[in-house]
């Protein structure tokens, strides 16, 4: 009976997911859990952050990022604007990630390879574009859909602290279902949240010929030094290109936010 049960519960979960268009039109299959439900996901996966690591008490530093994250926030649809959180935890691995309800975790090893407000933004809105993009959603629903037996906060913890932690949080086995579902992000999903973030950087007025600079850094500081989640991206060099031939169409919108007066001042 137990296999009949447990098919019939994947029909089900199935059954109430949904097909949906991602921002580059990009089938998706998402709504494995609610929105609420994933939000409150995000935030306890945040708070179990904050409570293993610990957070900066620089000031200054602390004002930049959520300067940065509060500009580029602000050209989200309006529903999506408010109620953003920001920590910056003290960690030499330059990494960032962002959480469904609301939450954006920056290292303090992200300065070694973002060494200006328009670079820092890049990796911002990189990670932001995940969340806009409803990937913890895609990978959660693909999670449930592939083994009932895992754990769904595994795949956001995993966003934050890399495939190794949301192993020893699913507890499960398996080198195939760990390296497509647990890693933070697919590399489809990489390149997709590299085109959302670079066109919301721009439109919050930070410079997306930036993001080249950022990336071209990430390859100076080594592979020993480089964050888990490059090991899900694009090959470097070809990010590279992509994003650099993405930067020149994004000028004029860059130019208009300014025009606008979006000339983000964080330091």
């Amino acid at each position: 009976m137990k296999p009949i049960v447990l098919g019939l519960s994947i029909a089900v979960l199935l059954a109430a997911c949904a097909t949906t268009t991602s921002p580059t039109g990009r089938t998706q299959r998402v709504g494995g859990v609610s929105q609420a439900q994933l939000d409150q996901l995000g935030m306890q996966a945040f708070a179990e952050a904050k409570a293993k690591t610990p957070q900066s008490r620089d000031s200054r530093q602390v004002a930049y990022v959520r300067c940065v994250v509060g500009a580029i926030t602000r050209e989200l649809p309006a529903s999506q604007q408010t109620g953003w959180e920001t920590a910056l935890f003290v960690d030499k691995s330059p990494n960032a990630f962002a959480l469904p309800g609301g939450k954006v975790g920056i290292h303090t090893g992200i300065f070694t390879v973002a060494r200006s407000q328009d670079q820092l933004a890049a990796v911002v809105a990189h990670e932001i574009g995940h969340v806009i993009s409803r990937h913890h959603d895609e990978r959660v629903t693909k999670q449930l859909g592939t083994q009932t037996g895992l754990g769904i906060l595994g795949a956001l913890v995993g966003s934050v602290y890399g495939e190794g932690a949301a192993q020893a949080t699913t507890q499960i086995g398996g080198v195939a279902a760990q390296g497509l579902i647990l890693l933070p992000n697919n590399r489809q999903q990489e390149s997709e949240a590299d085109v959302v973030g670079q066109q919301l950087m721009a439109k919050a007025g930070f410079d997306p010929g930036q993001a080249v600079d950022l990336w071209q850094h990430m390859i100076e500081v080594g592979s020993s030094q480089a964050p888990q989640w490059m090991s899900t991206h694009p090959n470097p060099q070809t990010r590279i290109q992509e994003l650099r031939s993405r930067a020149g169409g994004l000028q004029p919108v860059y130019q208009q936010a300014r025009a606008s007066g979006r000339r983000p001042n964080c330091g």
